[in-house]
């Protein structure tokens, strides 16, 4: 799409000219419109959809320039690295050297941030505990800000900073409300609703120009890691369907946790290169293979390079390895593979890199809806809570929610067991 699409001023179009911008992404043709217009909004695309781009552009064309000490603007980004990147993103786009922005960071003086806040700045971006922190100290005054914007919001969320933004919001009276996020999921949502309920969303998707041949890709998205343990034995409990299992994680030490974990008769369940040197484990795939009695083996990421799973129909992947290439490298099929089938479970803290495991391969993984007899676990949140779990399972599985429950209707939710087909022989 055309950049004149976007009326934009003269200025910011000419500048965008000499950046090299010529065309309009997705996310601006879709989204500035309405943040020039005061909307609130929730912007759901990939990295390098231009989304920070999109909320520039759009506190440029809104903001007015006046003597006002106060700023007007407020960026909450998750560390210092994006604090740098936003602000030079503000400059070079502005092209106005009379326009100031300030990041405040943990690495400097808050006596010099709160000196500098009192001269007077345009556009405040600051991490949220770094915000919050001098605006107790009454260095930041929010009474003016006009426009609070959430950038990175799933990495702030994944550092736990949820109830610090919340705080800030709720502390700027009534103002525009941008957020921008890679994923829109349930912890999204617990951030941001008390303050932005009613918000618009945008979501773009980018994939990959080039869409990759793998396996059968299927993704269950859970809760916690507890109710990952809980699918993970739900489905093993068919062990004529789950006759040969890998599983990857990506440490040692969930490895060893997991098969601790497991409910398997003995000798069912084994490690590939063990944690600890004195557990029963095995160091090669091929004995595994070749173990009639046993179906599942546990593969961590860490200290395992190349695992030949060839020959092995189901491949599970409970937890989202660091490095998206090692995901690609066990899904991608060949002409060895007969019907494998991937199992994907994923976290809201996850689904992040679920995302960005999706752009490479070109495609979206199917998501599956939970089993209606999973145990979602819940947890306490006080003595009276714990009483109520079920003992029977150790205190660690609780009773269903209600969309869990045998009267939920999932529209066309099916048991796991009769959406996996045995592999032939």
């Amino acid at each position: 799409m055309s950049l004149e699409k976007l009326k934009l001023s003269k200025r910011l179009h000419s500048n965008m000219n000499e950046l090299g911008y010529f065309t309009a992404k997705e996310i601006q043709n879709k989204a500035l419109s309405r943040i020039v217009g005061g909307h609130n909004l929730i912007g759901i695309a990939p990295e390098g959809a231009g989304k920070t781009t999109t909320y520039v552009l759009g506190v440029l064309m809104r903001l007015k320039y006046t003597e006002d000490e106060a700023p007007k603007v407020l960026v909450l980004a998750p560390n210092e690295e994006r604090i740098n990147e936003i602000v030079d993103r503000f400059y070079t786009i502005s092209g106005n050297k009379d326009l100031y922005i300030m990041g405040l960071k943990a690495s400097g003086s808050m006596e010099e941030e709160i000196e500098a806040l009192v001269r007077g700045v345009d556009i405040v971006v600051a991490t949220p505990n770094r915000a919050r922190a001098v605006y107790l100290k009454l260095g930041l005054n929010l009474n003016r800000i006009q426009t609070f914007i959430i950038d990175d919001a799933e990495e702030i969320i994944k550092q736990g900073m949820q109830t610090t933004v919340r705080e800030l919001a709720q502390s700027c009276g009534k103002v525009q409300y941008l957020a921008f996020s890679t994923v829109e999921h349930e912890k999204l949502h617990l951030m941001i609703d008390p303050f932005m309920p009613m918000a618009t969303v945008i979501e773009v998707e980018e994939l990959g120009e080039t869409v990759l041949d793998t396996h059968d890709l299927m993704l269950y998205q859970v809760p916690n890691f507890t109710t990952k343990i809980n699918l993970l034995n739900l489905l093993l409990r068919d062990d004529e369907v789950f006759d040969k299992v890998v599983v990857f994680v990506n440490s040692r030490l969930t490895a060893q946790k997991l098969s601790e974990s497991l409910h398997a008769k003995k000798g069912e369940v084994t490690l590939l290169n063990p944690f600890f040197h004195d557990e029963e484990g095995i160091t090669d795939i091929n004995i595994f293979k070749k173990m009639p009695a046993c179906r599942v083996l546990i593969v961590a990421h860490e200290g395992s390079d190349d695992v030949d799973t060839s020959g092995i129909p189901f491949i599970f992947h409970f937890e989202i390895p660091e490095n998206k290439d090692r995901f690609i490298q066990y899904n991608l099929a060949s002409s060895n593979d007969d019907d494998v089938i991937s199992i994907t479970f994923a976290t809201d803290i996850e689904l992040p890199e679920v995302k960005k495991i999706e752009q490479s391969l070109g495609k979206k993984i199917p998501t599956i809806p939970l089993p209606e007899d999973l145990i979602i676990f819940q947890a306490s949140t006080s003595a009276k809570d714990k009483n109520k779990e079920d003992d029977t399972r150790g205190g660690a599985f609780h009773k269903k929610k209600e969309s869990n429950s045998k009267t939920y209707n999932y529209g066309g939710g099916t048991k796991a067991k009769m959406t996996m087909k045995k592999k032939k022989g």
